[in-house]
């Protein structure tokens, strides 16, 4: 009775953001011995096997927006089939903000090893030159093109006190500075980080508004953003007060609602509540 294959490994590899001296060791490997190549450029990953001196001895096939739907069944096939499978894109780590999630979730669906070759990394690299807080951080990726749309999303952000990491293409990066500027306030301190480890690499550090102002001539290059989060607001009981007295007014407890507030806040559940009982 024949048994089936062992499944093949699934494996993500970070390319150069720009600099291919970047390349880890391991990657040359893996593109010289991978059974597939799914690459989102396939003459973008030409460039790159020159600069690493590697010839593949896999299948190369493009795997990119596009396509990504109907050859990630293609793909799993192999996987189960036994081949290792390699999956690069133009820049850094495939899945984030690139194709790859889609194949990475099939993947683990049935059970299928899945690894990744680490390597460079614009987000990280763009926080660490920022000059912004890095202890804590969220990716937020491309913000929606419609100004409408991407509007609504930097309001959910307005209060988001981790510093802020956004890739964005040039031609819109004065329309997005200006928005994070009305959304943030123009003071609000950030980053623009271009072509990250190539040679007309810049970080330019000021504030959104300044920035916004900045960009208006036009920007060439891959871009990245980090904005700084927003301060943490002290509160007082007093400045709780007209929003204790909202609540109430929809129909809540006054009891809950001081209790609420206090969870959130840290005042005393007691002073917020006696303060509302004094104002009536």
């Amino acid at each position: 009775m024949n048994s089936a294959p062992a499944a093949g490994t699934l494996v993500l590899a970070a390319t150069p953001i720009g600099d291919p001296r970047d390349a880890a060791p391991r990657l040359a490997h893996e593109l010289a011995t991978a059974d597939v190549i799914a690459a989102e450029d396939t003459r973008r990953l030409k460039r790159l096997l020159a600069d690493l001196a590697v010839t593949p001895t896999g299948q190369v096939l493009s795997y990119h927006d596009h396509n990504e739907a109907a050859r990630t069944p293609e793909l799993v096939e192999r996987l189960l089939a036994g081949d290792r499978v390699l999956v690069v894109t133009d820049a850094g780590m495939p899945s984030v903000s690139d194709p790859g999630y889609r194949l990475v979730a099939a993947a683990v669906e049935r059970d299928v090893p899945v690894t990744a070759v680490p390597g460079p990394s614009a987000v990280l690299m763009a926080l660490a030159v920022s000059g912004l807080p890095v202890d804590r951080f969220c990716f937020e990726g491309f913000l929606p093109r419609k100004g409408g749309e991407r509007a609504r999303v930097l309001a959910d952000l307005a209060e988001e006190r981790r510093t802020m990491v956004f890739f964005e293409a040039p031609h819109r990066l004065a329309d997005t500075l200006a928005a994070m500027a009305e959304a943030f306030g123009p003071s609000r301190r950030a980053a623009v980080c271009r072509e990250l480890t190539k040679t007309y690499e810049e970080v330019r550090r000021d504030t959104l508004d300044d920035l916004a102002a900045w960009a208006e001539a036009g920007v060439k290059g891959e871009i990245t953003v980090v904005v700084n989060g927003a301060e943490r607001k002290v509160s007082s009981v007093e400045s709780e007060l007209s929003g204790i007295r909202d609540r109430v007014e929809r129909g809540e407890r006054l009891k809950d609602v001081c209790a609420d507030v206090s969870a959130r806040t840290g005042l005393s559940k007691k002073a917020l509540y006696d303060a509302a009982v004094m104002a009536g």
